[in-house]
C-alpha cells in the first residue's frame, strides 16, 4: 500500500475521517472528505468558496462532519457551526454523479467504488463568491465556467498556475476596475481602488478563475510586465494607466 493510502487511512482511524485539499489551478481550490461514507453514509465537498483561507476550510469541513455525526443532514435546515459562528451558515445539497466523478477521486479510490454520494457544504450570502458551483446539477462547462478545466483541454497563452491578487468584492461580481502584470505569472486585478483594498480583502487566486467569472477581463492577460489599465466601474473599455 502506498505511503499516501496509508496516512488516509490512518487519519480515518484516529478522527473518523481524512481531509483532502485540492489546491488551485485550472479550476478553483476544492477540499472534500474520505471516510465519512461509511458512518453518516456520505462524503462531504466545499468548492470554491474563496472566502475562506485553508485553514477555515477544514475547520468548516470538519465541523459540519461533526454535526452530521451527531444529528444527522439536514438538507432543508442551516447549520451554524459550534465556536464558528463568524465563518456564517451553511447548507447541505446533494452533489450530482458527474460532479462526483470529478472531483471526488481519492474518495472514490478509497472506497473503491464510483457511486459514492456526497453532499455540498454551501455557505451563505454573506460568505458566497463566484466561484461556488452548484454541485446539484450536472456538471456543465458554460454554466459553471470557472470549472470547465476538469475536463477541457487548457487553451489560454499563460500558465495554468498564473494567479492574480484581488479583492473579495470583485470575486463577489463587482466590476473590476484596475489590472495590474508585476510579473510574468503574476497580476492585481481589483474591484475599486487597489490602495483601499485591506489584507482581509484581498485574496489570490487562478487568473483563470477570474477570467472565467468576466471574460472582459482578456485584455489584461495581453499587458506587459509592469503596465496597467483602468476602466470605470460602468461598463467602459479598458485604458492604459499612465
Amino acid at each position: 500500500m502506498s505511503t499516501a493510502r496509508q496516512s488516509i487511512r490512518d487519519h480515518i482511524a484516529q478522527h473518523g475521517h481524512h481531509l483532502y485539499l485540492v489546491q488551485a489551478g485550472e479550476v478553483p481550490r476544492y477540499a472534500y472528505t474520505i471516510g465519512l461514507l461509511n458512518s453518516v453514509g456520505f462524503e462531504l465537498v466545499l468548492a470554491g468558496a474563496t472566502t475562506f483561507d485553508a485553514e477555515e476550510v477544514a475547520q468548516v469541513l470538519n465541523g459540519v462532519a461533526a454535526a452530521c455525526k451527531r444529528e444527522g443532514a439536514d438538507l432543508a435546515q442551516p447549520l451554524v457551526l459550534d465556536g464558528l459562528a463568524s465563518l456564517g451558515a451553511f447548507t447541505l445539497q446533494e452533489v450530482h454523479p458527474t460532479w462526483v466523478a470529478e472531483l471526488m477521486l481519492g474518495a472514490i479510490d478509497h472506497h473503491g467504488r464510483a457511486d459514492v454520494r456526497t453532499l455540498q457544504v454551501v455557505p451563505d450570502t454573506e460568505h458566497w463568491t463566484l466561484d461556488i458551483p452548484d454541485l446539484s446539477e450536472p456538471w456543465d462547462a458554460e454554466a459553471e465556467p470557472a470549472w470547465a478545466g476538469l475536463r477541457q483541454p487548457w487553451t489560454q497563452v499563460f500558465p495554468p498556475d498564473a494567479v492574480a491578487t484581488t479583492n473579495l468584492d470583485a470575486l463577489r461580481g463587482e466590476r473590476v476596475t484596475e489590472a495590474a502584470r508585476w510579473e510574468v505569472d503574476q497580476w492585481e486585478l481589483f474591484a475599486g481602488p487597489g490602495p483601499d483594498v485591506t489584507p482581509d480583502q484581498a485574496r489570490m487566486v487562478p487568473l483563470a478563475t477570474l477570467l472565467a467569472i468576466d471574460p472582459t477581463l482578456q485584455p489584461v492577460v495581453q499587458l506587459d510586465v509592469g503596465r496597467a489599465l483602468w476602466r470605470d466601474d460602468q461598463g467602459g473599455d479598458w485604458q492604459a494607466w499612465g
